[in-house]
Formats: C-alpha cells, structure tokens, sequence
C-alpha cells in the first residue's frame, strides 16, 4: 500500500473509541484538523506541503465528508461482514458515497510528465494544475481511496471486531482479527468475561 493509501485506508482523519464506549474524532475541530493534517506531512509529500498547511473549517469539512463516502465504501467492501459499528447506523448510501469520492478526486486536474534522465530509464510522475493546497490535499485523499479500493488489498480489508473499537484494517496474515494487539487483548478478556458469565449463571456462552 502506498502512503498516501495507507492515510486514505484510515478513513482519512482518524476516529477511534475514547475507552469509555464514546467516539473520539481527531477532526472533531478546526484545531484537531490542522493537527492531523500537519501529522500526515511525510506521507502526503510529493503532493501537497501537509506540514505547513492550516485547516479552516471549509477544509474540515471537506475531510470529514470525504471521510464519510470512504467508509461507507469500506462498509461495502467488507459486506456480508459487519461494518465498523462507529457509524453502521448511518452510513451513506453506497451511490452517494461513490458519487462524492469522484468528484472530490475530479477537483483537481493533473497531467503526466515524463522525467528520462541520460543514464537512467524513463520515469512518468503527475504534476497538478491546481494552485490552491487544500484542494490538492482532499484530492489526494480521495485519489488514495480509489486506488486502494481498486487494488488488491480491498479484499482484505475487515472492520475491527474488539469491543468499541471503530477502526479499518488491512489483515496482514491468515487468522488475524483485530487491528492491533491491544484489540486481540480486549476482545479475548470480553469473551473471558462473558464464558464466566454464562457460566455462573448456569447458560451456554457465545463464541
């Protein structure tokens, strides 16, 4: 997976439980925003300069719409399993959340350049023809999302399965489950708790 994939497979900005069965939303502000932009500069190089750029809330929002079209395409790429109970309730239609992930990646217009250096082969790379970063930043974001949803790690894309946890992954071996071991060690120590439950009183426990 490329970088600026690994940042769209996330859901492009961050959510993830707050330990007390709520959600924290890394966008939840203009501030948090411009944090987690900031912290996506090494990934984002070579297409827009993340590390200096300051959100506003127009590019909060843009984010956080663009977010929501790619986990409702993360919803359907993981169907018929269950989808990251973080937004399962709410998720945008399917044709919706394709429509707004072309049209964020249509904002900005990029051409091929072709680079063939005198001892070298010959390289291509796409130069944009925007002039405004933050549209090259959502752009970029939903580009990633198109790639990695037509690549061949879709297919082994799962939605966390640990207790509160809302988060995508990509399974990187056979039998994993959760989306890291702090996960795995939450999920067992629940179905521990639920086995001694049933237990004492006197039923059979899920599995």
């Amino acid at each position: 997976m490329s970088p600026v994939t690994r940042t769209a497979s996330t859901g492009c900005g961050r959510i993830r439980h707050d330990g007390d069965g709520g959600v924290t939303d890394d966008l939840a502000t203009v501030l948090g925003a411009t944090r987690w932009i900031q912290a996506q500069a090494d990934l984002l190089a070579g297409h827009v300069p993340a590390g200096e750029m300051a959100a506003d809330e127009d590019l909060r929002v843009a984010v956080i719409e663009l977010r929501r079209a790619v986990r409702a395409l993360f919803a359907r790429a993981v169907s018929p399993a269950l989808p990251s109970s973080a937004d399962a309730r709410q998720l945008m239609p399917a044709d919706q959340a394709l429509a707004r992930l072309n049209t964020v990646a249509a904002r900005e217009t990029v051409v091929p350049q072709l680079g063939w250096p005198p001892d070298g082969a010959p390289t291509a790379r796409l130069l944009s023809a925007e002039n405004d970063p933050k549209v090259r930043l959502v752009a970029a974001l939903a580009r990633a999302a198109i790639d990695f949803l037509c690549g061949p790690q879709r297919t082994q894309l799962r939605a966390c399965s640990a207790p509160r946890c809302v988060r995508y992954f990509v399974k990187s071996h056979g039998r994993q489950e959760w989306c890291k071991p702090s996960c795995g060690n939450r999920a067992r120590a629940a179905r521990h708790y639920r086995r001694q439950r049933a237990a004492t009183d006197g039923g059979s426990a899920p599995s």
